[in-house]
């Protein structure tokens, strides 16, 4: 029923038989991920992870740009596994907690994160967890927001953490929230905050140079976007997006600076059910004429988005979300 979907004709439905599906039993995903991930404790922790997320999605708001689904899911587990070998005298519990937290706070709306809060309450109770420093990273932002005479307000400057955690675990992040809530800011101050460190040496993992190529998708046509054949000529044209991603990919073989493809405009169904490969974990971008660019991980595909209200499910379960709120400001 929309774009990118295409109803199947009958001459070719005859062919198919009906088949019965069963929903994926989450708990046993979840707890043979976390065993493969390195957790004791995984039969326990897989059970409340599930929990947590039914629970979610039954009794926080309805938002479009909420996903409970399993890749949500799968993507928590591989944060937790990656928190649990960085830290492994840290508690499995505590380990999974933040892994939750990060990967969830930052998407929700205002009035949602005290519900979440009480649902993580009740099922790990009596935990406190203590909040993540990140000292290097605030210093340079402080350092651009001073320059640009911007006023620290902490609501925002946790906004933009969360939008570099978020970039941490997903190549493609969707900055979603109205115009004025300091979206391009953010992207500005974190892009900043990561070249000064580059530039001080920092032994931060993210700390390299940025190299950003905005594209606004919806001031050129579909295939100016993504290329075209010439009738005329029989030659293949590359669009604006196949130009620019062949340019980052092979910068990305001689350095390992950073390259933030940035699309800043409404998301439409047409061109971004186009890019499903690219956000998926195999980071292909397929094009008509046959090519296939394997996207390396110093390539990040961002987002500026108002709504995501015609955005498919796949297309939201793809992406790392981070809301802005106007009533953070």
């Amino acid at each position: 029923g929309y774009a990118g979907r295409t109803e199947l004709p009958d001459n070719l439905k005859i062919l198919f038989r009906p088949v019965a599906v069963m929903t994926p039993d989450f708990r046993m995903i979840a707890e043979v991920i976390l065993f493969s991930e390195g957790f004791k404790n995984a039969r326990d922790l897989s059970l409340k992870i599930t929990q947590l997320y039914k629970l979610s999605s039954e009794q926080l708001s309805p938002q479009d740009h909420y996903d409970f689904g399993m890749r949500a899911v799968k993507s928590i587990l591989v944060m937790a596994g990656d928190l649990k070998r960085s830290q492994p005298d840290v508690e499995e519990d505590l380990t999974l907690i933040v892994a939750c937290n990060d990967a969830n706070i930052p998407k929700f709306v205002a009035e949602d994160v005290p519900l979440f809060n009480g649902i993580m309450a009740d099922l790990f109770p009596g935990v406190s967890f203590p909040e993540r420093e990140y000292d290097e990273l605030l210093g340079g932002m402080h350092g651009y927001m001073d320059e640009h005479k911007l006023s620290h307000v902490p609501s925002w400057t946790k906004k933009c953490i969360q939008f570099y955690e978020t970039m941490l675990v997903r190549h493609g992040v969707m900055m979603v929230g109205y115009t004025n809530t300091g979206k391009s800011e953010a992207r500005a101050v974190i892009n900043h905050a990561l070249q000064r460190l580059s530039k001080q040496g920092s032994s931060n993992p993210m700390a390299r140079p940025v190299h950003e190529y905005v594209i606004n998708p919806k001031s050129i046509f579909m295939h100016e976007l993504y290329g075209m054949l010439d009738v005329m000529t029989n030659e293949w044209r590359d669009g604006h997006l196949a130009v620019t991603a062949k340019n980052c990919v092979k910068a990305a073989d001689t350095s390992s600076d950073h390259s933030w493809i940035i699309f800043d405009g409404p998301v439409d169904t047409l061109w971004i059910e186009s890019m499903n490969s690219v956000l998926d974990d195999s980071k292909l971008l397929c094009l008509d004429n046959g090519d296939r660019l394997k996207f390396p991980d110093t390539i990040h595909l961002l987002f500026e988005v108002g709504d995501l209200s015609v955005a498919s499910p796949a297309t939201v379960s793809r992406c790392g979300m981070v809301y802005f709120d106007p009533k953070e400001l």
